[in-house]
């Protein structure tokens, strides 16, 4: 097995599923998967890595602000609630916690030299709506979990520089349309103005964190920047979101890359009235010309070279690459009044748009703009296009890629014996706070295999086992490298 395989995708599409249960058997033989008879895993730490992490991403998994779903929003009462988990959990490990005044819960152990630059763990404890147990949560736990280990064995204050573990307040951005509150105060790239950012209630996010007894001003969150001099590097252990490393059967990859987002509102205004006695031929509907901006959206991101190709804005390799990476989503849509009856005077739509080529996404973004106003003029609706969200997209650290890479394997091999497979190297499409903080320090990922590659749902799934490599992997290159 090998990763160029990738390539061959549509090929081998047919025989995914039986591909992916032979190859995990083979990564994942009875003894590997019965460590309680296997005197050799004891040395594996699954216990703590396997067994306890997955019952604390169990328990964590049940926090939540909805019966019968999980959603566990910025500044909710259940976000509240995993923060009092993950913060005994942390000093259970045997490191000094606090909360800072966007409400991210830090974790940290100076080790033998606390003067010298810290290495940043993180990922997020908040949740979409209907929600994976494993989105992350998993990141948080693994790094809680290494650290124990360290503790267990006597060699937590052995760390050569500090190691602090960080749960983020909010990278969803469900709650306040606005993604990496908590990662982005703490890489000083959050603007002053996001405190009077209001939810659906009206309540801002400086609400929101006083209501939990947090007092933020605009000096204090310009003081919660880290002083970048002070930090080593970053990195962060996600679950892919995708099928790749289910299909090679790999357990774990390094991610070389994160690709750029922008996210915006976009609000069509026509003339409301009665859905009985309006005309076809005088109406100005918003819904109508709402439907042909998210066709057009569609077939822009379907075919970027149609729209593109022409005007030069976008050169040979910008238009391949989008070809290949371009996603545009319409998540949420809604309509005042809403009424069966009424023709809508309002129609508010999203739209999510993600490209590794910056350059590229803005070509789109572009093209998608000037489209959409022609069509409002043609209609007679009015048109406003609101950027939300934007983040570059990242390429991570090769050095540290390298080094994770090394730990990766390292523990798929003391796990299984003596592997040949390569550690799989994929990008991201989707976001995470390593783009944030990558405008602090250097940062490098770890991806974990997910079943199905499915995340934001509640089929979400992770392989015990694979908790247990993904734990390893961070405790590999805590002894390895720090």
């Amino acid at each position: 097995m090998t990763f160029t395989r990738i390539s061959h995708f549509s090929l081998f599409f047919s025989s995914f599923f039986f591909l992916s249960s032979t190859l995990s058997s083979h990564l994942y033989p009875a003894s590997a998967t019965t460590p309680e008879k296997d005197g050799k895993t004891r040395s594996l730490y699954s216990e703590i890595l396997r067994n306890e992490a997955a019952a604390r991403l169990n328990d964590l998994g049940k926090v939540s602000d909805a019966d019968g779903y999980l959603e566990r929003t910025f500044m909710s009462p259940a976000s509240v609630r995993a923060g009092f988990l993950i913060r005994e959990w942390m000093e259970d490990a045997g490191l000094r916690t606090w909360v800072d005044s966007m409400g991210n819960l830090h974790g940290r152990v100076e080790g033998m030299n606390a003067s010298a630059q810290a290495l940043l763990i993180g990922s997020h404890l908040d949740t979409v709506v209907d929600a994976g147990m494993f989105d992350g949560s998993l990141g948080i736990i693994s790094a809680i979990s290494a650290l124990k280990v360290l503790k267990s064995i006597g060699k937590l204050g052995e760390l050569k520089r500090p190691v602090e573990v960080i749960a983020f307040s909010d990278e969803e951005g469900v709650r306040f349309q606005s993604t990496f509150l908590g990662s982005a105060a703490v890489a000083g790239i959050l603007p002053v103005t996001a405190l009077k950012i209001s939810d659906k209630s009206g309540v801002t996010v400086q609400d929101a964190l006083k209501g939990n007894s947090i007092e933020i001003t605009e000096d204090s969150l310009l003081g919660l920047k880290y002083d970048p001099a002070s930090i080593w590097g970053y990195f962060e252990l996600h679950i892919e979101q995708g099928p790749v490393l289910e299909w090679v059967g790999f357990p774990l990859a390094v991610v070389k890359g994160i690709a750029g987002q922008t996210r915006m509102k976009v609000t069509v205004r026509g003339s409301q009235g009665h859905a009985g006695t309006v005309p076809m031929s005088m109406r100005r509907d918003p819904m109508a010309a709402a439907a042909e901006l998210i066709v057009l959206l569609e077939s822009l991101c379907k075919h970027p070279r149609d729209f593109l190709s022409s005007g030069g804005s976008c050169n040979e390799q910008t238009l391949e690459s989008l070809s290949t990476s371009l996603v545009c989503t319409v998540g949420e849509i809604s309509t005042w009044p809403s009424a069966s009856n009424v023709i809508p005077g309002q129609v508010t739509f999203t739209v999510d748009l993600r490209a590794i080529d910056d350059v590229g996404r803005e070509a789109v973004v572009y093209e998608l703009s000037n489209q959409m106003y022609k069509i409002c003029d043609r209609r007679s609706v009015s048109c406003i296009i609101e950027r939300k969200h934007d983040a570059n997209a990242v390429i991570c650290d090769q050095e540290l890629s390298s080094r994770l890479k090394s730990a990766a394997y390292s523990a798929v091999n003391k796990m299984v014996g003596q592997i040949h497979e390569e550690v799989p190297v994929l990008m991201s499409g989707a976001g995470h706070d390593a783009m944030a903080i990558s405008h602090l320090t250097k940062v490098g990922m770890l991806f974990v295999r997910c079943r199905g590659g499915i995340s934001h749902s509640p089929e979400e799934h992770v392989l015990e086992d694979d908790v247990w490599a993904a734990g390893l992997a961070v405790l590999q290159f805590l002894e390895s490298h720090m």
